[in-house]
């Protein structure tokens, strides 16, 4: 007699897909416009907008990389945020405001939900290009004296909940 025991391995909950991921410039009126890969450093503030094609409760998070400024070494995280969507959200806006201009080069933004990454959108800020070193971007503590024209810090990203 053969015995046979099947044993099933119990797969994690599956995570709300994602319907959307873009980056966008405001429209004009405080929101989100239409998705763009490339910006101006005048371009405040920029959006990432994220909409879940479900609206269980999911923990969305954004992580801000520079892949390639001058000044900045490379891959350096320049921010982190998250927001934990509540009973009917299914739409999260992520946006940064920069203490003067956005720095150019090139970025990235790491969109995970769970803690599980599902996609990574790059986007370039065009311009002039300054050495990040020497305008003080990225720096996380919060300056002594208002920033001039010429200091450029990098300011927490927030999150933004959308009701549909």
């Amino acid at each position: 007699m053969v015995l046979a025991i099947a044993a099933a391995a119990q797969a994690p909950p599956a995570l709300p897909g994602v319907a959307q991921i873009y980056l966008a410039k405001d429209d004009g009126s405080g929101h989100a416009g239409d998705a763009s890969t490339s910006f101006l450093p005048t371009d405040i503030p920029i959006y990432c907008v994220v909409q879940l094609d479900a609206v269980a409760s999911v923990t969305v998070r954004m992580n801000l990389v520079a892949e390639n400024v001058p000044g900045v070494k490379a891959e350096t995280r320049v921010v982190s945020t998250s927001y934990t969507t509540k009973n009917g959200e299914d739409r999260v806006n992520f946006f940064g405001k920069p203490y003067g201009n956005w720095t150019p080069g090139k970025y990235r933004a790491d969109i995970f939900i769970n803690d599980v990454q599902v996609k990574d959108v790059t986007f370039e800020i065009v311009g002039p290009v300054k050495s990040a070193a020497a305008s003080r971007s990225f720096v996380q503590r919060k300056p002594a004296r208002p920033p001039t024209a010429r200091k450029k810090t990098i300011v927490p990203v927030t999150a933004q909940v959308v009701d549909h």
